[in-house]
């Protein structure tokens, strides 16, 4: 009997303890469901990720009629193609074991909340997940029903946890970065200007930086309140940072944002990119052609088809003056008809005799030769003096293969050679630059022997200093370029946490105008920083003068002309009338006939 009533009270606690448990879990689910929809209320949810299982988040999904993944094994076997709106849910700390690595790059910024078993502290979840870049998490532990606390990981504080209470106005998750409470941005910068310009702040006495690129930056770190930390341990000592270790140091998280721009080029994926800056084209910058020497102005103000036709005019008006004149072919001779007394003189504008007794024919042709002296003397004035005023140039380099008939070779830096052999350029008028900085000294001083590799973006503060010459010395070529559309991304960390913000605040600043007045002003910012000047460096140079050289072509024609006079007034002094007769056309008939 006594046994048996033992048995009785045994069952009746084993059944209190039941039906305690499963009150317990019913008031847990209903907490858990007002938590949700209140989530629900902050930020829509349109999907949700459980991971783990045998938890009352299994259960409340199908209560809240969200379309729910579960992920039992903790790890997902694909990568994460659904809405950025998803809820994280782990039944408990370290139920999540993500081990996709695309995944855990789309769900980074996603709301997480975990339901806590045992003793674990809130503390050690938040640590956890902070050196995993991952910062809107929340938890709750198994008397969430009694007490309706929330724990909401805070990251710039001395406790790295806040509690929320369920039904307080507070938020559980807000976004931390908009205030970094003076936290460090690694950052390493190329120093290449104008993107990029370090100057010693007065007031201050540190090294700081300005350029379309470090304002930017610059901006960004004073709009989250957070400090710039240059990594000047990364760079070798006297030497520029190329982009390419920028962007291999951001892949290796040694850096959070890099002041340049992200080497792109060979990437599989755009991980440690950030969204488009600018978009620009990496051209030359290429000496303006040669003028035309005024030793061949002479020749090459005369184009050749006109000439033709001018000596065509010619002989037709000198055979028709002496037809007309004499009225019979026994006056032409080849004599007569080159050396047409009255044609020379009127196709020269000179004066001549007019015929006596002419004719109305005769007239005509006299007042035609008139014309053509007027419009080939005007015509060959006007060339002359335009072309001795400003000789025209030779035609600009269109294309890499337009090098190997030009006196210029092109600059390259040591890693831009892949590029030109992708482009199939011959290496014979190509100097190879190690040290880019060489180059770029050589680039500075507007040495004319070289076709140097510059941005659109760089070129607008080239040309703002060319207005200061005598006259420009390079343009940009949008023909012959290295890659002639291509993007400016900043090189940042793949998991950076704060990756959403950085990228509104350069989609603000282009939109607002800022970018493009940074751009603008690059020139003025290397004056004040006395890394340009506002002089002309082009030498002062004398008035022009024509030398004799210049004239070889008039005074090889007119020696050439006096020499075929000379003979043929010696000729007529040694007595050849006979010979001269026989160049007579009618003579020459006679004796065929």
């Amino acid at each position: 009997m006594v046994r048996f009533i033992i048995i009785l009270l045994c069952l009746g606690y084993s059944e209190a303890q039941i039906l305690d448990a499963t009150t317990s879990h019913s008031h847990l689910e209903e907490r858990l469901l007002s938590l949700l929809l209140r989530l629900q209320q902050e930020q829509f949810i349109d999907t949700l990720l459980i991971y783990g299982e045998d938890c009352a988040f299994s259960s409340l999904s199908r209560r809240l009629q969200v379309p729910t993944v579960l992920v039992s094994s903790g790890s997902t076997a694909f990568e994460w193609n659904y809405s950025s709106l998803t809820l994280i849910l782990s039944c408990k700390f370290h139920a999540e074991r993500e081990e996709n690595y695309r995944t855990l790059m789309k769900l980074q910024m996603n709301r997480r909340l975990i339901l806590l078993k045992g003793n674990i502290t809130p503390n050690s979840v938040c640590e956890f997940y902070s050196r995993k870049d991952q910062h809107n998490v929340a938890m709750v532990n198994n008397n969430f029903h009694l007490f309706g606390i929330v724990y909401a990981c805070r990251l710039f504080q001395e406790r790295n946890y806040e509690k929320v209470y369920l039904y307080e106005g507070k938020p559980i998750y807000v976004n931390q970065f908009r205030n970094m409470q003076g936290a460090s941005i690694k950052s390493v910068t190329y120093n290449l200007v104008p993107g990029s310009m370090a100057h010693q702040d007065p007031k201050s006495g540190k090294l700081k930086y300005i350029g379309y690129v470090a304002n930017l930056l610059n901006n960004f770190v004073e709009k989250v309140n957070a400090t710039l930390e240059m990594q000047d341990k990364l760079n070798e000592e006297g030497k520029k940072t190329s982009f390419y270790n920028i962007t291999k140091w951001a892949s290796e998280n040694l850096v959070d944002i890099g002041m340049s721009y992200a080497a792109y080029f060979a990437m599989d994926n755009f991980d440690t990119i950030s969204y488009p800056y600018m978009m620009s084209s990496n051209c030359f910058m290429v000496p303006l052609p040669d003028m035309m020497p005024y030793s061949e102005i002479y020749m090459g103000i005369v184009d050749p088809p006109v000439l033709i036709m001018f000596f065509a005019t010619f002989y037709i008006f000198s055979v028709l003056l002496i037809y007309i004149k004499e009225r019979s072919w026994r006056s032409l001779s080849l004599v007569n008809v080159l050396l047409n007394d009255i044609c020379l003189r009127g196709f020269l504008a000179q004066p001549f005799p007019f015929p006596r007794q002419s004719n109305r024919k005769l007239k005509l042709i006299i007042m035609l030769v008139c014309f053509s002296s007027l419009i080939s003397t005007t015509m060959y004035t006007a060339y002359l003096q335009s072309f001795m005023w400003g000789p025209p140039f030779d035609p600009k380099i269109s294309s890499f293969a337009d090098l190997e008939n030009s006196r210029f070779k092109l600059a390259i830096r040591g890693y831009d050679i892949e590029l030109l052999r992708l482009l199939d350029v011959s290496m014979e008028h190509v100097v190879i630059f190690d040290d880019p900085g060489q180059l770029e000294e050589l680039r500075d001083s507007f040495d004319d022997s070289y076709m140097y590799p510059m941005t659109a973006l760089s070129w607008v503060a080239v040309k703002e200093q060319q207005k200061l010459f005598t006259f420009p010395l390079f343009y940009y070529s949008e023909e012959v370029c290295l890659n002639p559309i291509g993007i400016f991304s900043f090189p940042i960390r793949r998991h950076l946490p704060y990756r959403d913000i950085f990228e509104e605040h350069m989609r603000q600043q282009n939109e607002f105008g800022l970018s493009k007045y940074w751009i603008d002003e690059s020139f003025s910012d290397m004056v004040r920083l006395k890394l340009r000047t506002m002089e002309d460096i082009i030498p002062p140079q004398l008035d022009d003068y024509i030398e004799v050289e210049d004239l070889s072509w008039v005074f090889g024609m007119y020696f050439t002309g006096l020499g075929i006079s000379c003979c043929c007034f010696g000729l007529e002094l040694l007595g050849f009338p006979s010979w001269m007769q026989r160049l007579r056309l009618t003579n020459w008939f006679r004796v065929r006939n």
